[in-house]
């Protein structure tokens, strides 16, 4: 009796394993495809906080442009030290929404506007910010009931804030005399940004210390001003950000749940939809 093993002759042994290297070169192909498109061209992020409320909130999955301002080696996972500086470099606006690589870590995500551009003198007094010594246009909205969380909420005031450039966008504040609402004056070193969340009393940013000084990255020039910290407590925030730490550009945000949304429940990816955010472009 001839046994059943002998039945798979060498050619079709053989025909298996190529088929299963054309799957695995299939597989990395599409993986490497995957990869050079998120560094050049898009990545996507999920927001993990309200720091940037009303207009992203916890939950909403955006995508960023990484072509924007160019390339660097935080365009790339794990940030490699192979790239110096920024490659094919382009300046971002004022009031652009981007998304950066904490500079004390240089591994950390942040999202935030960008307020202040190299050289700018940026105070806060009241709750107003105040760019080369003028303050910016801020009027009121209706305010809004704010879901913090746990069955709890509160009432916040929003404006929609017009930068020098004419840009308009809304904030939310919880009231002019809140930590942040008043600060020293922040002279912005060359090729370094400041960057502040829309929801000014719930993000840390660049008012507030960056916790090292220098800066890890090597970028000398954005070092903190440590008079300032006088002015807005000992809490550790972003400082300035130096030009090669900026990732990209935040264009669109593409789908959002709220914050009850699990991702082995599949009910709640229905149920805890938000499609009136679906698709919305960012300002």
């Amino acid at each position: 009796m001839t046994d059943a093993a002998d039945d798979t002759s060498p050619t079709e042994k053989g025909g298996a394993v190529q088929e299963f290297i054309e799957i695995i070169k299939t597989v990395a192909y599409a993986l490497g495809i995957a990869l050079v498109l998120r560094v050049l061209l898009f990545q996507p992020f999920t927001i993990p906080s309200g720091s940037m409320e009303p207009n992203l909130l916890e939950g909403d999955y955006i995508i960023v442009s990484k072509f924007s301002y160019g390339w660097s080696k935080h365009s790339i996972p794990f940030s490699p030290p192979i790239l110096n500086g920024r490659t094919l470099g382009k300046t971002p606006k004022r009031g652009d929404i981007i998304v950066f690589k904490l500079p004390r870590d240089n591994r950390t995500d942040y999202i935030k506007r960008l307020i202040g551009m190299p050289g700018d003198k940026v105070q806060v007094r009241g709750g107003v910010v105040n760019i080369n010594g003028k303050p910016l246009a801020m009027a009121a909205q209706q305010p809004a009931l704010v879901d913090m969380g746990y069955g709890f909420t509160q009432q916040v005031q929003r404006f929609e804030e017009t930068n020098p450039e004419g840009r308009k966008y809304q904030t939310q504040d919880y009231g002019p005399d809140s930590r942040g609402d008043n600060t020293g004056v922040y002279t912005v070193p060359e090729g370094c940004y400041f960057f502040m969340g829309d929801n000014r009393d719930n993000s840390a940013d660049s008012r507030f210390d960056p916790g090292v000084s220098p800066f890890k990255t090597g970028a000398g020039t954005c070092k903190w001003d440590y008079e300032l910290d006088q002015y807005i407590g000992d809490e550790v925030g972003v400082g300035f950000v130096p030009a090669e730490n900026l990732v990209g550009k935040a264009q669109i945000i593409l789908l959002s749940w709220n914050r009850n949304a699990e991702l082995f429940k599949p009910w709640t990816w229905v149920m805890d939809a938000r499609p009136s955010r679906f698709f919305r472009v960012l300002k």
